[in-house]
């Protein structure tokens, strides 16, 4: 069911709902965009919206910024204010602040508490420690950097080469913070034990994907379950119980590269995937095979950006458990916010 949508200023390729209550309506969006001409430069931007099932969506404020690749929330509960960390395209990684506007019309803003340049290479994307003492960063030239926050302060903790070619995806085990698992258009999809420096590689599966690897997630509830996408199309449920060796268990085409991956806040079986040319799809994990329950194709360029809402809503009085998806595809600059079918 469609619920709203508008028009970025460029090129849209990430959405992000915020996890810390009492923001959970709040969404923010990132574009990208290759300005062209005598000096070509990369722009970008960052804006936040407010959600809402009856009104849709509502603009509450736009940062300029350099072309952004990835935007992440720091965990729920683990800072004071919603902390919101951008990989961009000069290699810096830039932190902003998520707070209420004192006025009548009450809103949000972002504001921008700290950056580092991290790299002379482009910054792709960026995961949060579950501590939220540190995030990662993968790098177009096929390294990896640890980036210790600090209050208003960055400082690069270590750095290492892990890949032959770009680093699409960093993901922390959110339940042993020394793992983490990095993917990268080498086709491999690798295991890092934090705990030495520079850290050491816990196992590389280079077997598996035929075309690059560009998103890895773990299910929120079964701490031995990743899944990971890939521009060969495949979504890939993997075992990782024994950690220097995971097990491929099954796999499922999806008909598009499998740009973004996300486990729904409160159904462990359910999965969001952007497929880049193929639209969007739901995928359910609970039979013994996955399969796709549902889809959504009206955007009309590459979908790359997808989110699912976090804890409840209040709506009109009501409170209602959180079912709301955003969805932002490239070159139309489309952002959508829809339910799907089955949850209605």
């Amino acid at each position: 069911m469609d619920i709203g949508m508008c028009y970025l200023d460029g090129n849209a390729d990430v959405v992000e709902f915020c996890p810390h209550y009492p923001f959970h309506h709040i969404l923010a969006a990132g574009t990208y965009t290759l300005q062209e001409g005598t000096q070509p430069h990369r722009a970008g931007s960052i804006s936040l919206f407010s959600t809402d099932p009856v009104v849709g969506l509502e603009l509450l404020c736009r940062v300029s910024t350099v072309g952004v690749f990835d935007i992440k929330w720091s965990p729920s509960g683990e800072t004071m204010h919603p902390l919101l960390a951008q990989a961009d395209a000069d290699g810096c990684i830039g932190l902003y602040n998520l707070s209420k506007t004192e006025t009548e019309n009450e809103g949000s803003m972002l504001k921008e508490v700290c950056s580092e340049k991290v790299s002379s290479s482009m910054c792709l994307c960026v995961d949060w420690k579950p501590s939220a003492s540190s995030v990662c960063l993968g790098l177009s030239d096929g390294s990896i950097c640890m980036v210790t926050v600090r209050e208003a302060q960055l400082q690069i903790s270590q750095s290492w080469l892990g890949h032959d070619y770009e680093v699409w995806a960093t993901s922390f085990d959110a339940h042993r913070p020394n793992l983490l698992y990095t993917g990268s258009d080498d086709c491999c999809f690798n295991c890092w034990d934090l705990r030495a420096s520079p850290s050491e590689i816990v196992f590389r599966n280079a077997k598996s994907h035929q075309m690059g690897v560009c998103c890895i997630t773990q299910n929120p509830t079964n701490t031995y379950m990743l899944l990971t996408g890939s521009y060969d199309e495949f979504l890939r449920v993997w075992d990782v119980r024994s950690t220097s060796k995971p097990v491929h268990e099954k796999s499922l085409c999806l008909g598009g590269g499998v740009w973004r991956i996300k486990y729904h806040p409160s159904i462990s079986t359910c999965i969001l995937a952007a497929c880049m040319h193929n639209g969007f799809a739901v995928v359910s994990t609970e039979e013994e095979d996955i399969r796709v329950v549902e889809t959504y194709c009206k955007h009309e360029s590459l979908a790359y950006g997808a989110d699912w809402q976090k804890g409840e809503i209040s709506t009109q009085g009501m409170l209602r458990k959180g079912g709301l998806v955003a969805t932002c595809s490239f070159y139309d600059r489309h952002l959508r916010i829809w339910q799907p079918e089955f949850l209605s």
